[in-house]
């Protein structure tokens, strides 16, 4: 692409400093006024050599797409190690809930074994004996009203009449 663009170019550098040839020789003859415009652009193409421009040397393209590749590492790195750490400290926290369980084994353990107890002594057995207590005697409740009636208290308990009556009915029959 390169090749044909400086062929071409180097064909209209021929043409025109050819023709620019032909044009100082007529002008020359002609009126003495000096160069036309076609003339001073001819001449700027025929006298300045063609370089290369420094500015026009190609950069390296910076995109954003290494900039935000470098983040995305980052961030995953940062992810993964969270992720490790949540690992370690759960697995940390298992040990101890194992190793709690296993010291509440070893204690119910202990307590489960069976404690030697003395033998009975067969040459003198148990005799029950008589409690020096006297026995309790029942008392039967006072479901009466009527008693209570005389009393104030009768009436904070049952402030109306008619529940008296109706619970001394109940009770009678």
């Amino acid at each position: 692409m390169e090749k044909s663009r400086s062929k071409s170019a180097l064909k209209f550098v021929k043409s025109a400093s050819q023709s620019a040839a032909s044009w100082t020789s007529s002008s020359s003859t002609s009126s003495g006024r000096g160069m036309t415009k076609d003339e001073a652009l001819k001449d700027r193409l025929c006298d300045k050599p063609k370089t290369a421009k420094e500015n026009n040397k190609q950069q390296d393209f910076k995109l954003h797409t290494q900039q935000r590749a470098v983040k995305r590492a980052m961030f995953n790195y940062e992810v993964a190690t969270k992720q490790y750490i949540i690992e370690q400290q759960k697995k940390q926290e298992e040990r101890i809930l194992k190793l709690i369980e296993d010291e509440e084994v070893r204690f119910l353990r202990k307590d489960m074994v069976p404690r030697a107890q003395l033998m009975p002594f067969f040459d003198r057995p148990f005799l029950p004996q008589r409690s020096n207590r006297p026995l309790t005697i029942p008392k039967e409740p006072s479901l009466s009203f009527q008693k209570m009636s005389n009393n104030k208290c009768s009436s904070s308990v049952f402030p109306s009449s008619e529940y008296s009556l109706i619970f001394n009915r109940a009770v009678r029959l």
